[in-house]
């Protein structure tokens, strides 16, 4: 008797994925004034936050997905920038066999949803290196956001649709 194992034919067309890598594809802190913010309270800045995935897709069912996030905190009195972070979360993500759409709520829902830790303990420790008060971001169920999206791309066809023709 042999010690291999043999791979069920059938296991090769099931849906696979694997994280390859997650790195850091580009960060940037800017603090236009620290002195002066330093003399403000700074306990309740005015924050912004800006969202946004980018996928490409490599040879051999491999995805480099990016996760793009921009935090702009604001003085709430003078509306003068605090400090603008600029984080590219990226991973390399292996998916074979998955169906298209099954394949495109993995590359905007879940991988994202894996990358965003990581972004953001890199943006509480950059925010906390600036000398400025911790910043953690709320959890954030990229699933859900890919979901809403369908929706409002599906409703506006649908109002496009209905739309009388010239």
């Amino acid at each position: 008797m042999s010690n291999e194992t043999q791979e069920n034919p059938g296991d090769q067309d099931q849906p696979q994925f694997a994280l390859q890598k997650i790195y850091l594809k580009d960060l940037s802190f800017e603090s236009p004034d620290p002195l002066e913010a330093f003399g403000k309270r700074l306990e309740n800045p005015e924050i912004n936050l800006q969202l946004n995935n980018e996928i490409r897709n490599l040879e051999d069912d491999r995805y480099e997905v990016v996760l793009d996030i921009t935090v702009t905190a604001k003085d709430k009195t003078s509306e003068k920038v605090i400090y603008l972070v600029e984080i590219k979360q990226a991973g390399l993500f292996g998916l074979r066999n998955f169906p298209e759409q099954e394949l495109a709520a993995m590359l905007n829902g879940y991988c994202p949803g894996i990358l965003f830790p990581y972004a953001r303990e890199t943006l509480s420790s950059i925010v906390e290196r600036g000398g400025y008060p911790q910043l953690l971001l709320a959890p954030i169920n990229f699933e859900a956001l890919y979901q809403q999206h369908l929706e409002k791309v599906s409703q506006a066809a649908a109002e496009q649709a209905d739309q009388p023709k010239h």
